[in-house]
Parts: C-alpha cells; structure tokens; sequence
C-alpha cells in the first residue's frame, strides 16, 4: 500500500521486498513457508504462460545471436567484477568471484561451503545485488515510459476452475520431472512449459483471476527481503559497497549488450534488458512477464544464465584457488 501511494515501480513487488529486507536486517526472522512459495510459483509460472502465442513461439527460431552475446556477457561480467573485488573492497580472490557470480546464488554458497571461504560477504553482497536489481529494473522500465502498475500482462477472459485444476496437475508432474534433471526453478518452469502448451494450442484460453497473480507477486517479494535474514546493519554496511559496485557493473554491461541485440531482433530495449538482467530467476522472469515480454524468451535466457554460470563458477573458483575442481557438484 505504501508503494502504491509514493508510486513505487511495481509496488506490489518492490513494496514488500524493501520492507521484509528492512525488518529483517532489524532482528526479525520472516520467511516464506516452502509449501506457500511453492504455491506462488506454480500460479505465476501458469499466468506467465498465457502470455504464449504463435508470434511469440516464431520469435525462437531468431534467439540464438542473444544466447551468445549472453555469455560473453557472463565472462565479461564475472572476470571484471573479480578484479574489482579484490583491488577495492579486499576480498581474497576465491571469495570474490563466488560473490561476483551474476546469479545461482545457492550455488554459489554451496561451493563456497565447499571451499571454506568467507560466506558471508559472499552472501550479502549477491542478496544485495538481488534486491537492488529487484528495484532498479522496473525504475528503468517506468523511465522509459511502460506502465508497471497493473501487475502481470492480462489478455482475454478468466480461466475456469476446472482448466486451473488441469493445469496445476500437469505443472505438478512436470515440475517433478524438471527437479529430477536438476533444472532450476522446476515448478515455476513447469507450469510456464504446460501453460504455455496449452495456451498455444487453445486447450485452455484465459488468464488467472488478476487477484490470485497479485497475492503471488507480493510472495515473491517477501521472498526476495528475508533473503537479509541473519544479517545485521554492521554486516550489511561493511559489505554492501561490493555488492552495489557488482550490480551497477552488471547492470552497465547487461544494458550495453541488450542495446544491439534489441536491435538485431527488433524487440523493444526493455524486454531484452529484463532478460539480460543478472537478478534472480524467478524474479526477472515475474518482470518480464508485467513488461509484457515474450515469456519464452526471457525465460530461456535466465535460465541460459544460470547453466553458464553452472560451468563458469567452477573453473573461476577453482583456478582463483589453484587446486582441483570438486568431483561432485555440491548438493543445492
């Protein structure tokens, strides 16, 4: 409510992640019961693929130029922001590309446990640049004039009861599926893949009831600031300034490569820079999703990010140590 009367970008988004954030760094211990998050992903991912049709599916056949500008983009942004860490804010040079990592941040912490590093100012600098990314995305979409307030993109009518059990049971299924390849994110990209199937082929048209989509992004949000739950405002002073610097490093070279690449295949500048954008996965997809961008493509390009990343850490980390690579990926 109060981001809605200062006129906060996506105000039901960005409105609990700065309040959740704020009490959190006070001492109060919030978070998200798995069971309600995992209920939030499923709804949203089954809203973001309304938004599938066949103009969106014939733009796949023109994504593969943004998958590579994508990694080069990743290497640039990982080998920088290393160098920045170490020559300005001290950190050692394992702990510094763990906490320039543009993403896969329980990954991350999982190979910094593996590593014995200094896991805290790895994780506050990346919740840091989480949050603001959760910020700064949508003030650069209302600068550039799109209309953020009404939550995700709605068109046509409201899907029935009996269409949203059908969906739910095969996002469900689909979801277990994805989680026993490791895919991140399994039921929010479960139910985008079964949603969109059935909204391309017109088995179930509608949207999800604009209410439900609302409760689900003020989830998400509340998500996002518990991510500061155990740091104090000691902690978040003395390692914030890493995490601010990563994010406008990033943030610089996400716009710079989605400039040429928005061009290349002529979509507005907003909807590849949400897809470039080193947030987190579900939340970037959730923006895409409220900047009416193709849902596909966004999704496709964070979850690139992260299989990027997936290779990129390891080979950084361990070549910044100078031993051998893990054997087995650690657990998640």
């Amino acid at each position: 409510m109060l981001g809605y009367l200062v006129h906060l970008p996506l105000y039901m988004l960005t409105g609990p992640a700065v309040l959740v954030s704020a009490l959190s760094l006070f001492g109060l211990r919030l978070g998200i019961a798995p069971f309600l998050r995992d209920i939030a992903f499923l709804f949203i991912g089954i809203g973001i693929g309304s938004g599938v049709n066949a103009e969106a599916a014939a733009a796949m056949l023109r994504w593969p130029l943004a998958f590579v500008a994508l990694a080069i983009m990743l290497v640039l942004a990982m080998v920088a922001s290393r160098i920045m860490m170490v020559k300005l804010f001290g950190f050692d040079r394992r702990s510094a590309v763990l906490a320039s990592a543009p993403g896969h941040l329980s990954f991350v912490i999982a190979l910094g446990e593996t590593y014995g590093v200094d896991l805290t100012r790895v994780t506050v600098a990346q919740s840091v640049r989480v949050l603001l990314l959760t910020l700064t995305v949508p003030a650069i979409a209302a600068l550039m004039g799109l209309d953020m307030s009404l939550g995700l993109a709605q068109n046509g009518g409201i899907l029935g009861a009996g269409s949203i059990a059908v969906l739910v049971l095969l996002a469900l299924v689909t979801g277990w599926v994805l989680e026993r390849l490791h895919v991140p994110a399994p039921l929010l990209i479960g139910a985008m893949l079964v949603s969109s199937a059935g909204h391309l082929s017109d088995l179930v048209p509608g949207v999800l009831e604009p209410k439900i989509t609302m409760a689900c992004l003020v989830t998400m949000g509340t998500l996002i600031g518990s991510r500061f739950g155990g740091t104090t405002p000691a902690m978040l002073f003395r390692y914030a300034g890493g995490g601010v610097a990563i994010t406008a490093l990033t943030t610089v070279l996400a716009i710079g490569f989605a400039v040429p690449v928005a061009m290349f295949l002529d979509m507005p500048l907003p909807h590849v820079l949400v897809a470039f954008a080193p947030g987190g996965l579900e939340t970037m997809i959730v923006m895409g999703a409220v900047l009416g961008a193709n849902p596909g493509f966004v999704a496709a390009c964070h979850v690139g990010r992260l299989l990027v990343l997936s290779v990129l850490i390891p080979i950084m980390a361990a070549r910044a140590g100078g031993v051998r690579l893990p054997l087995d990926r650690p657990s998640e």
